[in-house]
């Protein structure tokens, strides 16, 4: 499968995974329930990817990841154009649900194919231009379906996104080699994640990601009740941060030569993270719009080194390996795509980011004690 192929599947398939987010307050509205409830939409979906991920990671260990990916694109297309007819918001909650069963399966393929078929250098380009990949995807989704949904429906935006994933699920090649490894047990798959080191990084990247899910999530609110936006456009438009922010993502294999170590590196960037948080607090619009482009560009930065740094470190088969990334990376959205929006409802915009900003002070140490502890992992 070429790379390229593998590129354009990501982006159709985080356009699924973050498409109402910028419609969360038109679904409050729509189907009469709190900024919370609505928020739930995507909860729904974080909760299984925080879950499922590992045991698809045991799976992949024994199957052709590209047969995975296929199958599952194929079911989120279907989900796709149910929800666009959706008449519930229950409903509109199961087929998230169904899209987080479905969404780590193919999330994971991904990563196991990369993981498995490139070394090295390869491994670090290639890898960052997934990551690059799935930056475009939630950038788009969100975007476009702001667009959409403003313009015409936000109902059309689904039916395309069904189109492309089927599309694009039917090109991907059926004759290509197994990439799998010797089979063990799952314990003693598992075992083998059990060092230190690993589990310190995605102890980070659980943190860093409840962080940005959480902020995100909640960017439409904020944006209404502190800077009086209400527009799905304009609340589109802001994501242009993110997208801005993205484009540090590309300097980090040039920030990795430049650093000590790829764990310097990373508690340099979650330093920034933590500043841009503080930054977030401000009321004017151009401060919290830059700190917003900073806070993003940091994310991604955290999220381009700590990927290909696991697969490094890790002893275990690179399906386990990055099934057990993405299901910490998950767990941190499932819990900030939710638990702060409590803090949010009760006690407003200030108490919300304090409360993220404790969590990434949390990530922060995490990468401090992994750089201190051995310098096997911080040089090698």
């Amino acid at each position: 499968m070429r790379l390229s192929h593998l590129l354009i599947c990501s982006l159709l398939i985080f356009f699924v995974l973050y498409a109402p987010q910028p419609l969360l307050s038109l679904f409050a509205d729509q189907f009469a329930v709190s900024p919370a409830i609505a928020g739930s939409l995507m909860t729904a979906t974080m909760i299984p990817l925080a879950i499922a991920p590992l045991i698809y990671g045991l799976l992949l260990a024994k199957r052709n990841p590209l047969t995975i990916l296929r199958y599952a694109m194929l079911v989120l297309a279907l989900t796709c154009i149910a929800f666009a007819y959706a008449p519930s918001f229950e409903l509109l909650l199961l087929l998230r649900f169904l899209q987080g069963l479905t969404l780590p399966a193919a999330l994971t393929a991904m990563t196991t194919y990369i993981g498995s078929r490139y070394q090295a250098d390869n491994l670090q380009r290639n890898m960052t231009l997934y990551i690059g990949s799935t930056i475009a995807g939630g950038y788009f989704g969100r975007v476009l379906a702001a667009v959409f949904a403003d313009l015409w429906a936000w109902q059309s935006f689904y039916f395309i996104i069904a189109a492309g994933l089927t599309g694009l699920a039917l090109c991907i090649p059926r004759n290509q080699a197994q990439l799998v490894s010797n089979p063990l047990s799952p314990l003693s798959y598992i075992k083998q994640l059990a060092d230190a080191a690993v589990l310190k990084l995605y102890g980070a990247v659980f943190c860093m990601f409840f962080c940005f899910a959480a902020l995100l999530n909640y960017l439409p609110f904020i944006l209404q009740d502190t800077f009086l936006i209400t527009n799905t456009r304009d609340i589109g438009l802001v994501y242009s941060g993110y997208l801005i922010g993205a484009l540090a993502s590309i300097a980090t294999p040039w920030l990795l030569r430049k650093s000590h170590s790829p764990w310097y590196l990373l508690c340099a960037i979650f330093t920034l993270y933590s500043v841009t948080l503080v930054a977030l607090m401000s009321s004017q619009l151009a401060v919290f719009l830059l700190a917003f482009t900073g806070f993003c560009g940091a994310m991604f930065i955290i999220h381009s080194t700590a990927a290909p740094l696991v697969n490094k470190i890790s002893s275990a088969p690179a399906s386990v390996t990055n099934g057990a990334y993405v299901s910490f990376y998950y767990s941190g959205g499932a819990l900030g795509s939710f638990v702060p929006g409590m803090v949010y409802q009760q006690f407003g915009h200030i108490a919300f980011i304090v409360s993220l900003l404790f969590v990434c002070l949390c990530g922060l140490a995490l990468v401090s004690s992994g750089y201190l502890a051995g310098k096997k992992t911080t040089l090698g």
